[in-house]
């Protein structure tokens, strides 16, 4: 190893061994705990990820255990934490590696990365942690990291850039041991070198940071300009019978929220109000199988609900009726056609949902105003 790349990486596993956080995946080389954070921490930070890792060891202590779960089970437990699909491919490859590989997680890069739902940072992360293989890693904070020691201006969401910075990130790692190595920069980006105000003048690479002596460390990484964000008009009809029932629906199509319900939906290109709701079809045609006796607007001013992509600009409608479906056809499983569920009030919070819906649920379903209502 160059001596340039010898200190940097001997500079950094002495900062991190020094100043690292005690995180329970820390604590362990189970292919299953390093898995299971590395999956969680995607998109999140540590500090929000923290109690959902906890849950889920605690609920699923092995990958057997989590195998084992239903899909809906495994979204409620994830609910809150956002990007879905992780959840998903969390529970399919557990599935396939629990009842296809005997439980047992591949033990190099190449096999790990066949799994679904495990890209090459996962795959890095897990062979260097826990078998020692010297790939090295390239998240959010590696780039940041890299990009500003060394002085990179390739964007870091072109493929020139992934491939610059992935072989940079492999020529740095200390093949002796690869794992603290890994850990030790994702450590110094998300807690020194951080994307905001960064103390560059305590930084452990101050005299050879590029981006710091040039005044630039603002300037880095670069990034592509994102595509245009697209407006989405949400207006959910929760719909509510006199004996404290509800309809959710799950979205079952792929896209945001797959397999998380949701109340009725209808999506418009612009922000209605209540005499343009009832004459849309969807309305009329629920109206007309659940016999509405009357609309209001539960929220004033629409909730901007920002994902990656999209805003979702919901309103909520709050819809009475005197009953839903018969006793009999609500014991048959609870299934209506169009994948609509009666729900009872106190069963709503069973089901796995956006957090958007969550927060409504929480807000409207506890508040005095439902219950007001009913005793009209």
């Amino acid at each position: 190893m160059p001596k340039s790349n010898l200190f940097f990486s001997k500079n950094l596993i002495s900062w991190y061994l020094e100043n690292r956080r005690i995180l329970p995946w820390r604590r362990t080389k189970d292919p299953y705990s390093i898995w299971l954070s590395e999956i969680i921490l995607q998109q999140t930070r540590v500090d929000q990820g923290l109690p959902y890792y906890n849950a889920f060891k605690l609920e699923y202590p092995s990958i057997e255990d989590l195998a084992n779960a239903s899909e809906e089970e495994v979204l409620k437990l994830w609910q809150g934490l956002g990007y879905y699909s992780r959840a998903r491919n969390l529970h399919i490859t557990a599935k396939h590696i629990s009842n296809n590989l005997g439980g047992v997680f591949p033990e190099n890069f190449n096999d790990l990365l066949q799994l679904k739902g495990i890209g090459d940072y996962t795959a890095s992360a897990i062979a260097s942690i826990c078998f020692n293989e010297g790939t090295a890693v390239v998240d959010g904070n590696v780039y940041r990291v890299l990009a500003r020691v060394f002085g990179i201006f390739t964007p870091i969401n072109s493929s020139e850039g992934k491939k610059e910075f992935k072989e940079l990130a492999q020529r740095l790692i200390d093949t002796s041991q690869p794992g603290t190595h890994n850990q030790a920069v994702m450590e110094f980006g998300a807690r020194y070198c951080k994307p905001q105000n960064p103390d560059c003048s305590a930084c452990i690479f101050n005299n050879t940071c590029v981006a710091h002596q040039n005044k630039m460390v603002s300037e880095v990484p670069v990034k592509l300009k994102k595509a245009v964000i697209k407006k989405m008009y949400f207006n959910y009809l929760v719909i509510l019978s006199e004996d404290k029932r509800t309809l959710l629906q799950q979205r079952t199509t792929k896209g945001i929220w797959q397999q998380l319900y949701e109340f009725p939906l209808i999506e418009t290109s612009k922000e209605i109000g209540i005499n343009q709701i009832q004459k849309l079809p969807a309305y009329l045609k629920l109206s007309d199988k659940y016999s509405f006796k009357g609309v209001k607007l539960y929220n004033k001013k629409s909730i901007v609900h920002k994902l990656s992509h999209r805003h979702l600009i919901t309103r909520f409608w709050i819809v009475e009726t005197s009953s839903l479906l018969s006793e009999a056809t609500f014991e048959n499983k609870n299934k209506l056609e169009s994948d609509l569920r009666e729900i009872s009030f106190s069963a709503i919070y069973k089901y796995p949902v956006p957090v958007l819906l969550e927060n409504f649920i929480s807000l409207f379903f506890e508040s005095k105003e439902t219950v007001l209502i009913q005793k009209k």
